[in-house]
């Protein structure tokens, strides 16, 4: 702490001016959490505000290229091999030994996102999202100035060690120079993210997401402590999803009507199953347009969404799909009996 801090201190205290006298003392924190001195710093930040309000308050003045998110995240199926990754980049951040900055990077609705949201809610630490519709200026060279102004208020946060930014969908800024319509322009952008990342203080931790990995500028990847690629399902770690989420969204809801294996044979019939994102929305649609009293009406929906063949409400072609009877009866609403005679009379012809 320097004399014109205490001076100042002592001048706004005397002026009765509350503001100026806090925003002093948050300067002084700052400087203590510099030294190493954390534990003073909490203290004076916690005598004077709520520390998470605090810090609220002053992104909110400060910056108006980042925003607070809700961390609260869904349940999140991950395969065994993307979820150990993700313990690998806790266990980083946990160690603080500089390795802070994690590229995710994968297909549209494979996670990314909500993985960074579980990873702040894991580790008790506020999500900070970049604003890129504030970032980004159609202005010659403004984009640069926005990203140097970015990383300075990113650099500037009291308690940095608390909190994590996301560049979400970086790919507006980042995509390879080389092949960019505005070479000049993405380059100037490029750049200054590239100083930014090199200026990032240790205790601070980014997360970057991106769709466009192979468009990626490489200069910019080295920059990236770790690559997290989140294309790794297989087949059987979506059916594996699809099953849980139906369960999990009938039982959230108290609704009957479980049936594993009809919806592994569902979604088994995809030639390629989607996503995580797109298949949960696709789940919740088939519940959600089912009919109140319509037990099983949500199998029927997802089977109507799911399968594009010819046949959809023919037994015998059902039958050829491997479903049993009663899954038939469950699609046609054509009773078992009814069933077991039409398809009785087809194998009599043949």
């Amino acid at each position: 702490m320097k004399k014109k801090n205490v001076i100042n201190l002592i001048k706004y205290f005397a002026e009765k001016n509350e503001m100026a006298f806090k925003d002093e003392a948050y300067e002084i924190a700052k400087e203590f959490e510099n030294d190493g001195d954390y534990q003073l710093s909490e203290y004076i930040v916690s005598v004077l505000a709520d520390t998470n309000s605090f810090m609220s308050q002053t992104m909110e003045k400060d910056s108006e290229f980042l925003r607070k998110v809700a961390v609260g995240v869904q349940h999140l199926s991950l395969p065994t091999e993307i979820r150990a990754d993700i313990d690998g980049v806790i266990n980083a951040i946990n160690h603080k030994i500089g390795v802070n900055k994690f590229l995710f990077e994968g297909a549209p609705g494979t996670g990314k996102t909500e993985a960074a949201k579980l990873i702040a809610k894991v580790l008790n630490k506020n999500l900070y999202i970049v604003n890129f519709s504030e970032l980004v200026d159609s202005h010659l060279g403004q984009t640069q100035k926005n990203i140097g102004k970015l990383f300075e208020d990113i650099n500037d946060f009291v308690f940095s060690n608390k909190n994590i930014v996301l560049f979400d969908e970086i790919d507006s800024i980042a995509i390879d120079r080389i092949n960019s319509n505005d070479v000049r322009e993405m380059g100037r952008a490029t750049s200054a993210m590239l100083k930014g990342l090199d200026s990032l203080r240790d205790d601070v931790v980014i997360i970057a997401t991106t769709n466009l990995y192979n468009a990626f500028d490489k200069a910019l990847v080295r920059r990236f402590d770790a690559v997290v690629n989140f294309n790794r399902y297989t087949r059987e770690d979506l059916i594996d999803i699809a099953v849980m989420t139906t369960n999990r969204l009938l039982d959230k809801y108290n609704l009957n009507g479980k049936n594993s294996r009809m919806v592994r044979k569902i979604i088994n019939l995809y030639d390629n199953i989607p996503y995580p994102a797109e298949l949960i929305n696709l789940i919740k649609t088939s519940i959600a347009f089912s009919g109140i009293d319509s037990e099983y009406g949500y199998l029927r929906n997802m089977f109507s969404k799911v399968y594009v063949g010819e046949g959809k409400d023919n037994p015998k072609k059902l039958q050829e799909l491997g479903f049993s009877l009663r899954e038939i009866e469950i699609i046609t609403k054509i009773s078992k009996s009814q069933l077991a005679r039409e398809l009785k009379g087809d194998s009599d012809e043949e």
